[in-house]
């Protein structure tokens, strides 16, 4: 009764602009897949083939095993100046606005994987923004911020904007392994 007739009383002096505002609002999330409704349509898969590397590997969408998601295997290999297998969705739209960053519900190999972010900034086939994650065998909420995505070139914008993102990938990188990483969900919040 107190604290009400406390916040009239400020409201009537107008004071309420320096009364805490209370804890912020969550911010929306937008799923953009959850694999349910033909993904094999959404995504591609890519091989560091396309610049004459030698990994292999494969994407499948898997509908009997659980909730609905996509599983990304193959191995990863350095040689010939190559090092990357991914899945990539391409965008019908950027991200609503307020948006701040990747959702992805995932698990695997107990390995690190990334998530690739182009737009405009990213003309070139070889660019992208990307950030690392983690994955366990247990599936896992992750919340990537788009300040958390570096650039991978020096005349590229140092993090992307994300009003004008073109494209979602999920990116075994870099180095020599075997890859296995399964994705349930990706969104943005």
């Amino acid at each position: 009764m107190r604290l009400r007739l406390s916040l009239v009383l400020a409201a009537a002096c107008g004071l309420a602009a320096l009364l805490p505002a209370g804890p912020p609002a969550a911010a929306a999330e937008i799923v953009i897949e959850d694999f349910t409704m033909h993904p094999e349509t959404r995504w591609r898969f890519f091989t560091d083939g396309v610049m004459g590397g030698v990994s292999t590997g494969q994407l499948v969408m898997v509908t009997g095993d659980g909730p609905p998601h996509a599983r990304l295997t193959g191995q990863v290999s350095t040689a010939n100046n190559g090092g990357f297998i991914q899945m990539r969705h391409d965008l019908a739209a950027p991200p609503p606005a307020g948006a701040t960053g990747l959702r992805l519900i995932v698990r695997g190999n107990d390995q690190r994987y990334f998530a690739h972010l182009r737009n405009a900034a990213t003309g070139m086939p070889w660019q992208y923004y990307q950030a690392p994650f983690e994955v366990t065998g247990t599936w896992t909420e992750l919340r990537l911020p788009f300040a958390a995505f570096r650039a991978s070139g020096r005349w590229m914008p140092a993090s992307p904007d994300p009003r004008s993102l073109t494209s979602v990938g999920i990116v075994a990188y870099g180095r020599d392994h075997s890859a296995e990483i399964e994705v349930r969900e990706v969104g943005f919040y």
